[in-house]
């Protein structure tokens, strides 16, 4: 479309306060509303110009590395191009932030394009609880943990599989994603990392997979089990979804220039597992 221009938003934004990045039904405040409100604004739009995001976060979840793009009116984007980056950051509300605004490459999607979401979950274990000024960002478990029986868990995950059995499924989606990287690291502050990287991931599934990994690392459960569980295919009752606040989505991952529309084009296709057999 020669009249419209791509243009990819970096940002961050601390969800403490959001109902997620998906605008609702019924008024809730989203991430999503926020920017294109503030958008429109500054452009002096009677028009709403809808973002496409690398990842939905849920409610509580925070942001440090997302990735969004929007289709602006050339002239829009010509007239408003460079203040629009200051402008926004005057009018936005201050748990929200935009870094960047540029022209997208051709062929870039933020959420098809993408080809690795990289979170972060933080957790830590020490018995006197979290550091105040870290309450919206780390979980406190009230079990001792041990980290190297967690990594022990956590390698028998990676690798392309269904992850039925650590999401909440929707209607005509694929569970099927490839797990690239599950590690966690106790910093000296005590506080333990789990650093979560796919393709892609579908609804509850980081959060669901650390509540598996923090059963391990209390002694409810042996390294094996978390594999098992995802082996069976469903839902354990065992296998809790922990709260959000410790959530970060901190980076997206994209290919070359001349690469983006393939990603694109292959992203949108439904995935199915190689079948089992012979041959």
């Amino acid at each position: 479309m020669s009249g419209v221009v791509r243009v990819r938003l970096d940002l961050s934004y601390d969800g403490s306060e959001f109902s997620g990045w998906a605008k609702q039904a019924g008024g809730r405040r989203t991430v999503q509303g926020e920017i294109e409100d503030a958008l429109r604004t500054v452009t002096r739009s009677a028009t709403t110009y809808e973002l496409t995001v690398a990842g939905r976060t849920d409610a509580g979840v925070h942001a440090r590395g997302q990735v969004a793009h929007v289709d602006l009116p050339r002239e829009v984007w010509a007239e408003h191009r460079p203040k629009l980056l200051k402008r926004l950051a005057g009018r936005l509300p201050k748990d929200v932030r935009v870094w960047a605004l540029r022209e997208a490459p051709a062929g870039f999607d933020a959420r098809f394009s993408a080809i690795w979401r990289r979170y972060a979950y933080r957790v830590t274990d020490n018995p006197g609880g979290v550091d105040p000024l870290l309450r919206d960002h780390v979980l406190w478990h009230d079990w001792p943990l041990d980290v190297d029986a967690m990594n022990e868990a956590a390698r028998g995950l990676l690798g392309e599989h269904d992850f039925a059995a650590y999401c909440k499924r929707r209607e005509g989606a694929t569970t099927i994603r490839t797990l690239q990287e599950l590690s966690l690291v106790r910093g000296d502050d005590g506080i333990i990392t789990a650093t979560v990287r796919a393709d892609a991931f579908c609804h509850n599934m980081v959060r669901s997979l650390i509540g598996a990994l923090l059963f391990v690392g209390d002694g409810h459960r042996t390294p094996d089990w978390p594999a098992k569980v995802l082996a069976a295919g469903v839902r354990d009752s065992a296998v809790h979804v922990v709260r959000p606040h410790g959530l970060t989505l901190e980076e997206v991952g994209y290919p070359a220039d001349e690469l983006l529309a393939a990603r694109s084009a292959e992203a949108r296709n439904k995935r199915t597992l190689p079948s089992a057999g012979c041959c």
